[in-house]
C-alpha cells in the first residue's frame, strides 16, 4: 500500500503577500524634518538629558541629590532620606508613574512615546549624531551603497567614536545614581573603578549603544511592551495621529498651478514624505497603527507641504477616530475627553498623589527597629529579677545630630536596666544593645507567661517638635 508523501517547500515570502515573520527588514534612512512639533522634541531631549546627566552633580547638604546608596543601605530623594524601610515611598512613586502613563495615553494617545521614552530620546541623539557625519537620508544611504574608501572608513569611524563617547557617558551618570558621582568619576581617572561599577557601566552603555544605534524602531515595534497593551487604553476618543482621507483621497501628484477638485483628486500629493520622515517606517495613510509612536514628525512635513501647495494645514493633524470620521472642530474634541475611564484614572491619580503628599509630610524623622537577642531570652538576676535582652536599631532620618532617650512601658515593675540616651549622626543608623528587669514580685506572679511591652524612643530636641516612637515586642518571664 503506497503512502502518501507531504512535499516540504521553503517558506519564504508566500504568494499572498504575506511576509515571513523572520525576513530581514530594509534599513529605514529617516529623512530630517523641521517644525513645531520637531522643535518640541528637541526641547524634550534637551530637557530630559539636562536632568539625566546632570541631577548626580548636585549637591543637597554636603550630599549628591539624587542618589541610592545600596552599600550604605540608604536613599536620598532631595531633602528626603529613606531607608529600605521606607521603600513603599519608592513603590508609590513607580505606582504614581504607572497611573500617570494610563492617565495620559487614554487622553493623548502615545504622546510619551514620541517626546519622552528614552529610547525616542536617545534614537534622536544618535541620528543626529548620524546626520552630522554622514549626511541626509540620500547621502547616507549612497554611504552604505559604496565600497571602502578612506573617507567611508573616516565617517563611519567618527560616527563610531561618537556614539560610544555618548553611550559610555550614559553608562557613567546611570552608575552614578547609585555610587556617588565624584567618587566614581575619581575611580575612573585613577582606574581603581571597582568589578561592579565597571559591569554597569559596560552593560548600560552596551544597551544604549546597541537600542539606539542599530535596533532603533525594533525596539518599539517588538521589544517595548507597551505598544503591546497600548490598545487596553485607547478609545474612539483617544487623541491619536491621523491622516484625513475625506480630505485628501484620492490623491496624485500635480502641479500646483492644477484645479484638484476638477480633476478629481484631494489634498493629498502622493509625495511620500510623511513616511520618509517616519522613524517606524509606517505609512500614517493606512490609518491607526500599533507601530506608530505618535512623534508627529508627519505632522510637520505634510504641513509643510500644504504650505508650499497653497492647501490649509492639518491633513494630517492631532485628532480622534470619532474626530477624523465625523469631522469634529476642536471645541468637540476638548468636550469628549471628559468620558468615564478619564475621570476614573484622573481620580485614582488624585487620591494616590494626595495620600503619598500627606504620608510624606507626617512621615517621623526617625524609625527603631526591635530584635530580640536570641543568646539570651530570659535570664534571672539579682534574687529574682528577671531580665531580658533587646538590640534596639535606630535610624537618624535627618540630616543633623539627633540624640534619643529609650525608655520601656507596659507594666508597673518593668524598667530599663539603665537609663539611655544615644546621639546618632546625620543620616546614620546606630544599634545599641537594651536591658529590660522586671522585679521579683512581678516575676513571681507573672511566672511563664509573654507579655506586651513597647519601647518607647524620644527624640530629644530643644529647637523642633519633640517627636516618639513607639516599638512593639515581648517579655518573657521564666517559669
Amino acid at each position: 500500500m503506497s503512502k502518501k508523501i507531504i512535499p516540504i517547500v521553503a517558506a519564504d515570502n508566500f504568494d499572498d503577500g504575506r511576509l515571513f515573520v523572520f525576513e530581514s527588514k530594509n534599513k529605514i534612512y529617516v529623512r530630517a524634518v523641521s517644525g513645531w512639533f520637531a522643535a518640541w522634541r528637541w526641547a524634550l531631549v534637551w530637557f530630559t538629558q539636562l536632568v539625566f546627566y546632570g541631577m548626580p552633580w548636585l549637591q543637597w547638604n554636603d550630599r549628591q541629590v539624587v542618589l541610592f546608596d545600596l552599600v550604605g543601605q540608604r536613599f536620598f530623594l532631595f531633602g528626603l532620606a529613606l531607608y529600605p524601610q521606607d521603600l513603599i515611598y519608592l513603590t508609590v512613586l513607580l505606582v504614581l508613574s504607572a497611573l500617570a502613563l494610563f492617565f495620559f495615553t487614554t487622553v493623548a494617545g502615545r504622546v510619551w512615546c514620541g517626546f519622552a521614552c528614552p529610547q525616542t530620546v536617545y534614537t534622536k541623539i544618535f541620528m543626529w549624531v548620524e546626520r552630522c557625519v554622514e549626511g541626509d537620508n540620500h547621502a547616507r544611504k549612497r554611504l552604505d551603497g559604496a565600497a571602502w574608501t578612506l573617507e567611508k572608513v573616516g565617517r563611519k569611524a567618527t560616527k563610531q567614536t561618537l556614539w560610544l563617547t555618548i553611550s559610555l557617558w550614559t553608562g557613567f551618570t546611570f552608575v552614578g545614581y547609585f555610587t556617588p558621582i565624584q567618587t566614581l568619576a575619581s575611580s575612573v581617572v585613577t582606574l581603581g573603578i571597582g568589578p561592579w561599577e565597571a559591569f554597569w557601566v559596560l552593560f548600560y552603555g552596551l544597551a544604549t549603544y546597541g537600542n539606539a544605534g542599530y535596533l532603533r524602531e525594533q525596539v518599539c515595534k517588538h521589544m517595548c511592551p507597551y505598544a503591546r497593551f497600548q490598545g487596553a487604553m485607547f478609545d474612539r476618543d483617544t487623541l491619536i495621529i491621523g491622516y484625513d482621507p475625506a480630505r485628501g483621497e484620492s490623491r496624485g501628484s500635480r502641479s500646483r498651478a492644477v484645479d484638484a477638485k476638477a480633476m478629481g483628486l484631494g489634498d493629498c500629493i502622493d509625495c511620500t514624505l510623511c513616511v520618509q520622515v517616519c522613524p517606524t517606517g509606517i505609512d500614517i495613510r493606512d490609518g491607526l497603527q500599533s507601530n506608530c509612536i505618535g512623534c508627529a514628525a508627519c505632522i510637520d512635513v505634510c504641513d509643510a507641504v500644504m504650505d508650499k501647495m497653497n492647501y490649509p494645514r492639518g491633513l494630517i493633524r492631532y485628532s480622534t477616530q470619532n474626530g477624523l470620521t465625523h469631522a469634529w472642530d476642536k471645541a468637540t474634541l476638548i468636550k469628549r475627553v471628559f468620558r468615564p475611564r478619564v475621570f476614573i484614572y484622573g481620580a485614582l491619580l488624585l487620591m494616590i498623589a494626595i495620600t503619598f503628599v500627606i504620608s510624606i509630610s507626617q512621615r517621623s524623622p526617625f524609625r527603631v527597629d526591635v530584635i530580640r537577642d536570641r543568646g539570651v531570652m530570659a535570664r534571672v538576676v539579682n534574687g529574682g529579677a528577671v531580665e531580658n535582652i533587646y538590640r534596639l536599631h535606630i535610624m537618624n532620618a535627618t540630616e543633623s545630630v539627633q540624640r534619643y532617650r529609650v525608655d520601656v512601658v507596659g507594666l508597673q515593675d518593668l524598667a530599663l536596666v539603665e537609663v539611655l540616651e544615644v546621639e546618632i549622626g546625620p543620616v546614620e543608623a546606630r544599634t545599641v544593645p537594651v536591658g529590660v528587669r522586671l522585679l521579683e514580685a512581678a516575676a513571681t506572679s507573672l511566672a511563664g507567661q509573654t507579655l506586651k511591652i513597647n519601647f518607647e524612643v524620644k527624640q530629644l530636641a530643644s529647637d523642633q517638635e519633640e517627636a516618639r516612637v513607639f516599638e512593639k515586642s515581648t517579655f518573657y518571664v521564666l517559669p
